[in-house]
């Protein structure tokens, strides 16, 4: 499956415990199409003492959400949309909202 999310776009969640939420993506793991999102998918993981944390105790995590619950958000039409590619004439591939035909890379 190809991933057309990039790092620092803006998702919309559409299933699971946090469906409807809008977050920035952090990181993509490719091997495993997941993504990480801002904020969204929160666990709270135990944390064992160690010499940079002495403390220990319970972190919230940020854990990765699949690539097919979610689908971006168009810049221009501020929609959540689906995403084609286009290539322009000097080469460079980007990518276009199906919706509003806009181009979403910056």
């Amino acid at each position: 499956m190809k991933i057309r999310i990039k790092k620092d776009d803006k998702v919309k969640v559409l299933t699971g415990k946090d469906k409807g939420k809008i977050g920035k993506v952090l990181k993509i793991v490719k091997k495993t199409n997941r993504v990480i999102i801002e904020n969204i998918n929160v666990v709270k993981v135990n944390q064992r003492p160690t010499q940079a944390n002495p403390q220990g105790g319970i972190v919230e995590k940020n854990m990765p959400i699949h690539v097919s619950n979610l689908m971006i958000m168009c810049n221009s039409c501020v929609k959540p949309t689906r995403i084609s590619m286009k290539l322009l004439e000097d080469g460079k591939r980007v990518r276009i909202c199906k919706q509003c035909n806009q181009q979403i890379d910056s």
